[in-house]
């Protein structure tokens, strides 16, 4: 199938300003395309990877995108899907979260290709030196205030307030199609589904300034979940793709623990499986749902495809010895990230009985407690299950001499760290 064709099957088309000219385009050349990222934080989330992906598709099949930052238009606010006014962050800051996300791009994307390398703009570069006057004379005059007020980002803002910072916030977007266009030859902007409204303003732009250019725009449905919660957020907050901020273990995690209504659509959005492989996982799926293989290939693909190979394995190991309670296998940096949000206590002696540690560390109430824990099998030292109400923890007990880990019944974990 041919690549609009491929986007279509994956549900990764929203809408497209002309779909029989876009596909007689992307079959006929090769065509530069762009999607902006605004460094609205210090990383871009999982929210962003279906775009990113889709750039990337568009790249596999012989075309040549630009990964957008918006040093500038990050500095200002996109309305679009959002109750009410962003925060404005100081342009240190901005730029900080630019460069950052700029290494995350360069992750996603093949920028040494060399037939249609990636490029990475950031829009400050033509937004910053432009004064008010010329942005009124030349972007301004094309828009009219009747126009603007009728996009979804404008119309769902009346109500509560905008301003006219953020107002003014498509007009920016728009001139950096323009600006594309005119200094990269770029013919196609794609974004999520709110940011039709964005789009279609450049392609008018460009419309009103070149009257014989043809552009498209194409957008990318918003990600849902079947249960109705928000995509791409846990009990623990947002899943970033900064591995510092959700570690590969957490990532992995996420994706593993996808609801079976929802796995085989995101194994369309976010892998590079083929139509075959994915319909072979739907089949096992419908057959034997609890063997969860779906699931397990889209975890492991998407966290390859971020944070790499090693971190795959990684992540794979920690999940493996936490499920078989094998605990004593794992490396000191694999216990920090599988164990990042359980209680954890730190001890600053030596040796110490098992019972007064179950106590100090809150695990149990009371030593009469901790003694009926451990009498009653329900204690397990690094995986090991200890009924001696006697035993001392030991230098022997510490993995890597920086940890214990303590599990009471089923699932209560405990990290102990010696000072």
């Amino acid at each position: 199938m041919d690549l609009l064709a491929e986007l279509q099957w994956r549900g990764l088309v929203n809408q497209t300003t002309d779909e029989d000219g876009l596909r007689a385009l992307l079959n006929e050349e090769k065509v530069t395309l762009y999607c902006g990222f605004d460094p609205t934080a210090d990383s871009l989330h999982i929210g962003n990877l279906a775009a990113i992906l889709t750039l990337r598709r568009f790249q596999q099949a012989g075309h040549q995108p630009i990964a957008l930052v918006g040093g500038a238009t990050g500095l200002i606010g996109d309305p679009s899907g959002k109750k009410s006014e962003r925060t404005l962050n100081a342009k240190e800051t901005v730029e900080a979260w630019s460069a950052r996300i700029k290494g995350q791009l360069e992750r996603l994307l093949d920028f040494t290709a060399v037939n249609n390398p990636a490029k990475m703009k950031n829009n400050y570069d033509w937004i910053g030196p432009l004064d008010v006057i010329s942005f009124l004379r030349d972007v301004g005059k094309h828009f009219s205030i009747n126009y603007m007020l009728a996009k979804e980002s404008v119309q769902s803002r009346i109500e509560t307030g905008i301003s006219f910072t953020e107002f003014s916030y498509m007009m920016l977007q728009a001139y950096d199609f323009l600006k594309l266009y005119e200094r990269e030859g770029c013919r196609l902007q794609i974004g999520g589904s709110d940011q039709w409204g964005n789009i279609t303003a450049g392609l008018e732009l460009i419309r009103k300034t070149n009257s014989e250019a043809k552009a498209f725009g194409l957008t990318i449905p918003l990600v849902t979940k079947a249960d109705g919660t928000k995509f791409g957020k846990t009990e623990s907050g947002t899943i970033w793709l900064d591995p510092e901020k959700t570690s590969p273990y957490e990532f992995y995690q996420f994706w593993i623990n996808t609801d079976d209504r929802d796995v085989i659509r995101y194994l369309k959005y976010f892998t590079f499986l083929s139509k075959e492989e994915i319909e072979a996982l739907e089949h096992e799926l419908r057959e034997a749902p609890e063997k969860r293989a779906a699931q397990k290939a889209l975890a492991e693909e998407v966290t390859k495809l971020v944070h790499g190979e090693e971190a795959l394995k990684q992540a794979v190991r920690i999940s493996e010895a936490l499920f078989s309670g094998d605990i004593a296998k794992l490396t000191a940096a694999e216990i920090e990230q599988g164990f990042k949000d359980v209680p954890s206590f730190v001890h600053e002696g030596g040796d110490v009985p098992l019972v007064e540690l179950l106590v100090a560390a809150g695990i149990s109430p009371s030593k009469r407690q901790a003694r009926e824990d451990v009498q009653n099998g329900a204690i397990y030292v690094n995986g090991e299950r200890i009924q001696d109400v006697g035993a001392v923890l030991t230098a022997a007990h510490r993995l890597e001499g920086r940890f214990t880990v303590i599990r009471r019944g089923k699932k209560k974990y405990y990290l102990i760290r010696y000072a």
